[in-house]
């Protein structure tokens, strides 16, 4: 399997010390978080390069995976969809994502609630990837990747203004939602090949919600020096613009060097349910 790795972990690692796992599956890159029995991140394990189609190999060799531990997986995929939860019906779930895209006889379903129940993320899963993923372990939960920025934005939502986009970077992936009044009026993720693709799909935003260019509040989570992505070039489309940083919802047992340059939204907060 040619895939680069890279490991970050604590002074005094031990894999038995893992309670449980989180896997974040994102379409070219994985990342595994270890965590002790008091939830602290003791061991990350990054795969770049990296295709779903490996990842029964990667059960069988990556030592963090060895046990058969509690563990969540997070699919960032563009398979998803949001439904209110007054009209959220079990078993519906391959109805309400043909509004998303093309389904599947080999799919399998899913869903998260959040903000109180009252939102749910339903998505899919291929049927070999799910299969996989219980032949390892046997306390599983499934969740889309996008639960953990969502989860966040319920949470940060009073402290914004009447008309807010917010904007999580990672890769080629961006997650865009906009919030009108504190409440979430539309989510989407999309494909970006550049700042500019950024540019574009705010514009897009902004131009159907009708929220005035000059007032709306543009923020991005996810700038890095390799992305470009720096308030000076912000402000030169938008005029109210922020880099934020998420405040952390994850702890970290001592000695994790260079997790920074991971640049990763869940490095900072995770979806925990």
């Amino acid at each position: 399997m040619e895939t680069n790795f890279k490991v970050f972990k604590s002074d005094r690692f031990d894999v038995e010390d893992t309670a449980n796992l989180s896997l974040f599956l994102y379409p070219d890159t994985l990342f595994i978080f270890a965590k002790d029995k008091n939830q602290a991140n003791i061991g990350i394990h990054e795969y770049t390069d990296f295709s779903w189609d490996q990842l029964d190999q990667l059960i069988i060799s990556d030592p963090l995976l060895k046990y058969d531990l509690p563990a969540k997986i997070f699919l960032h995929n563009s398979d998803f969809t949001l439904v209110p939860g007054v009209l959220f019906l079990a078993g519906k779930e391959k109805e309400y994502l043909k509004f998303a895209a093309e389904q599947h006889i080999s799919y399998s379903y899913y869903n998260t609630p959040l903000d109180s129940n009252n939102l749910q993320v339903v998505a899919s899963i291929p049927s070999k990837i799910k299969k996989t993923l219980e032949s390892r372990f046997s306390e599983l939960t499934f969740h889309h990747g996008a639960c953990s920025f969502l989860s966040y934005l319920f949470k940060e939502r009073f402290n914004l203004l009447d008309k807010e986009i917010l904007l999580s970077v990672f890769g080629n992936q961006m997650y865009a939602a906009a919030f009108t009044h504190q409440e979430l009026t539309v989510f989407n993720c999309f494909t970006i090949k550049s700042k500019e693709d950024i540019v574009k799909y705010t514009l897009i935003l902004i131009k159907q919600l009708e929220y005035d260019r000059n007032h709306v509040r543009v923020n991005i989570f996810g700038a890095a020096s390799d992305n470009g992505l720096t308030e000076v070039w912000g402000k030169e489309y938008f005029q109210n613009f922020r880099l934020l940083t998420p405040h952390a919802n994850q702890i970290y047992s001592h000695g994790f060097k260079h997790l920074k340059s991971v640049n990763l939204f869940e490095t900072k907060w995770q979806f925990d349910q």
